[in-house]
């Protein structure tokens, strides 16, 4: 895991014309994703406190937190109650920003988790990430189309995995196809403005044990309703953001 940059942590000194000083604190929304196969869904605690305390979280799930997050806070993934992986918040960003952790499984043999986390850049148009964390033979593309839902497809552009793409708002349609070209698994994409998605490829072609099919998860799921004043920006080209430009915020063990 890559840690993040130098910041200057979750609140900012800010000097006024008349001589007081302010403290400003910044909204840092989690979201975590449980890409980790497994039948029994996984438990979330920033040190003691439960997270899940409505309902743990299934495989193939994402969820925001809104609960303030400093750094140096533990993020802790439990089965029942035994660990699945810890996490250390090493900085948070000086911005309002959304918190990407994912959790998923390391290789084919073990019961082993890795993890990925990302923050995300503060736009104002939508930005999706686009995650791998499949584990197996299969080699599943994802791509990306737009139109109105109302029509035929008119573009399609194929997404690198471990990268951010920014689109225009409108509604996408995202495809899982196979190596034979196959489509494999359609959703739908809602993009709104100021907003953050992830499409996961997620999946386990086990040595040993149960298996999982290749799947992709979007998340979240915008209502489609709220375009309603950005009618006339579907179709608009995806712009594929730099992996530097992504800040890693979190350390797995």
């Amino acid at each position: 895991m890559s840690t993040v940059g130098a910041t200057n942590g979750l609140l900012r000194q800010v000097s006024h014309l008349n001589g007081f000083v302010k403290s400003l604190e910044f909204h840092h929304r989690l979201r975590a994703c449980n890409a980790y196969p497994y039948q029994t869904a996984l438990d979330l605690y920033r040190g003691k406190v439960k997270l899940t305390s409505d309902a743990p979280m299934a495989y193939k799930s994402c969820r925001d937190f809104l609960e303030p997050m400093k750094s140096g806070d533990k993020l802790e993934f439990k089965v029942g109650e035994e660990t699945a992986g810890t996490f250390s918040v090493s900085g948070l960003p000086s911005n309002d920003a959304v918190l990407l952790l994912i959790i998923h499984r390391h290789d084919t043999l073990s019961t082993a988790v890795s993890f990925e986390s990302h923050v995300f850049a503060d736009l104002n148009s939508p930005q999706i990430a686009v995650i791998d964390t499949y584990k197996g033979k299969a080699r599943g593309r994802a791509r990306i189309f737009d139109g109105k839902p109302t029509t035929n497809l008119t573009h399609g552009e194929e997404l690198r995995y471990n990268s951010v793409v920014a689109v225009n708002p409108g509604v996408y349609e995202v495809e899982l196809v196979g190596q034979d070209d196959k489509t494999e698994a359609t959703h739908q994409l809602v993009a709104l403005n100021h907003e953050s998605y992830v499409i996961l490829r997620a999946g386990l072609e086990a040595q040993a044990g149960a298996s999982f099919p290749e799947e992709l998860i979007v998340f979240p799921a915008s209502d489609a309703m709220l375009l309603r004043s950005f009618a006339g920006c579907l179709g608009a080209p995806l712009t594929v953001l730099a992996l530097a430009s992504i800040i890693m915020m979190l350390q797995g063990k």
